[in-house]
């Protein structure tokens, strides 16, 4: 049996009087793609920031490569990365200088090869000396792929990775991501509104509302179950709170 990578049981996240994150419990094997999914709202940038340690849970477990998250963090954040619209790199760096210093970071090594390596993966050379604050959405989406890629992480978390991408360049991210991971057994953990981009990257799909895990499994067992050609039409069922039709 694959071993998990991720475990999280009874995870709750208060803010005063409201639980932005309710109870929530599930795991995911070395190795797959899973992905979480819900409105606006729902949760999923919250449970993402517990994940990386960036959010103390009001109560809970967070165990990732087997290790306690909230005493043992810094054992398992140079093997994780994460991509997100919501983080921004210093505005004032170049391209360049922010892939170096967080190259530094996290201890690559041979730095100046594998920048170059990501700089052209990503159509970046010709940005590489222009100031990050100066990027359109869709250029600073490509420089934080490429930030997330540096140290090879085994575990790769992705909140909206190919927002503001145009279609040619978010559909080469998925393939180039799909890559990663058969390269190197990655386990990747993404948070997306592009319902396509969910159905060709997952294995395993949870679905959030209000704080809760609502629903989960593939995304061909959750089209059976709600009787739905594609996923879009099943997130609407969920956010609508539409029973599934085999219930």
């Amino acid at each position: 049996m694959m071993d998990r990578v991720i475990e999280v049981a009874d995870l709750v996240k208060c803010y005063e009087t409201v639980a932005a994150v309710d109870g929530i419990s599930f795991s995911v094997q070395r190795g797959t793609t899973c992905a979480l999914l819900g409105a606006n709202g729902a949760g999923k940038t919250t449970t993402i920031a517990m994940l990386l340690g960036l959010l103390l849970p009001t109560r809970g477990a967070i165990r990732i490569f087997g290790e306690d998250m909230l005493r043992h963090r810094y054992r398992v954040l140079p093997r994780i990365n994460l991509t997100s619209p919501y983080v921004d790199l210093p505005q004032r760096l170049t391209v360049a200088e922010n892939l170096s210093v967080y190259a530094r970071l996290y201890g690559v090594r041979n730095r100046s090869a594998r920048l170059a390596k990501l700089l052209a993966d990503f159509d970046l050379v010709g940005f590489q000396k222009r100031r990050y604050g100066s990027l359109s959405a869709g250029q600073k989406t490509r420089v934080a792929l490429a930030k997330a890629l540096l140290n090879e992480p085994e575990l790769l978390l992705l909140d909206e990775p190919t927002a503001s991408l145009d279609p040619d360049t978010a559909d080469f991210v998925r393939g180039y991501l799909i890559d990663y991971q058969q390269r190197t057994g990655a386990t990747l953990f993404i948070a997306s509104h592009n319902m396509p981009e969910v159905e060709r990257l997952s294995d395993e799909v949870l679905m959030m509302r209000a704080g809760h895990i609502v629903d989960h499994g593939t995304p061909a067992a959750l089209l059976a179950r709600y009787g739905r050609d594609n996923m879009e039409d099943v997130f609407l069922d969920v956010a609508r709170e539409r029973r599934a039709a085999s219930s």
